[in-house]
């Protein structure tokens, strides 16, 4: 158990070095090209953090472990909207301009609308046993995914970078930093992940909770120390970007390639999950749209965080 302590710390301890590399990296790579910092969220930064929810949940999947591969992305959608914004806000308040509120925001709810269609039209057709995101489901998300794509360079061509100041760094550099990161926050995330999961499974907890809470939670780790980091260097865009972009990706690419491969079964999920991950997509847009300024302020950011806990806590009194 000391052994476990000691890799969930490492693990920890790397992500936070990663993070920092690829903020650093992602910034840069948005000023020598004149692209916006939150075109760059929305990719190169989304796709990196997203990977180790893809690793984690494809693997799952093609154990058996089905339960881990959609609670993992259900739960780290709900982190990355409620706790990642919530403490990104309280450390710097998030701004959004009108384009994200009327584009990715958006975008961002329709993901978690899509998937709670997807898996309620299952688990009403089903007997409460057998019921799966299919194979037709999965590529139903891909194809969403493929609309995303195009509409992300649609708006990289019209949008270009604000920022007329910041480090300059040479080509060599940012590869080196973006690569560097993408290898830390993985390396560090998989080390967390199986430490934590070690210790839950100790705990006897089930497979949807483990994925929803400690999976989740360990593979947003990239997201929150990437959004937090920006947000610290006031890179707003890069940590926007990369919480809605990872929420994209995480149910249109991870589930929808996951689903394809391997049907993903339901039986361990009910209703209060996925309207979940649909209100922390609608509190988001309530507090941009109707808060301070178009912006997250701190008492906003600590609603979110906590709304996050109540959930935690209601998954846990309820398991």
């Amino acid at each position: 158990m000391i052994l476990t302590i000691l890799l969930f710390v490492a693990g920890l301890a790397i992500i936070l070095y990663g993070a920092n590399l690829l903020t650093d990296g992602a910034s840069a790579l948005a000023r020598r090209f004149n692209i916006s910092e939150l075109v760059i969220g929305l990719t190169i930064v989304a796709l990196g953090t997203s990977l180790p929810e893809f690793v984690i949940s494809l693997g799952a999947a093609l154990q058996g472990s089905s339960g881990i591969s959609l609670g993992n992305v259900v739960g780290s959608n709900i982190f990355n909207g409620l706790l990642i914004l919530g403490v990104t806000a309280l450390i710097f308040p998030v701004k959004f301009s009108e384009k994200m509120l009327s584009r990715e925001i958006p975008f961002n709810l329709l993901a978690a609308i899509v998937l709670t269609l997807l898996a309620g039209s299952m688990i009403y057709a089903g007997s409460g046993e057998g019921e799966y995101i299919t194979r037709n489901g999965g590529m139903i998300l891909l194809c969403f995914l493929a609309i995303f794509i195009r509409y992300t360079f649609s708006i990289a061509k019209g949008d270009s970078t604000d920022e007329e100041s910041g480090p300059q760094m040479s080509t060599l550099k940012i590869t080196l930093s973006i690569i560097g990161g993408l290898a830390g926050l993985i390396l560090g995330g998989k080390l967390f992940v199986n430490s934590a999961t070690e210790i839950a499974t100790a705990a006897g907890l089930s497979e949807a909770i483990i994925g929803i809470t400690i999976v989740s939670a360990g593979s947003s780790l990239p997201e929150l120390a990437v959004s937090v980091n920006a947000a610290r260097k006031k890179n707003v865009g890069i940590a926007l970007g990369n919480v809605l972009g990872s929420n994209i990706l995480n149910i249109f690419l991870i589930l929808g390639c996951t689903a394809t491969i391997c049907p993903i079964e339901l039986s361990q999920f009910n209703y209060v999950d996925f309207y979940t991950l649909i209100g922390s997509a609608i509190l988001i847009y309530i507090v941009g749209k109707f808060g301070g300024k178009a912006t997250i302020t701190r008492a906003e950011g600590a609603l979110l965080v906590c709304c996050y806990i109540a959930y935690t806590i209601y998954l846990i009194m309820n398991q």
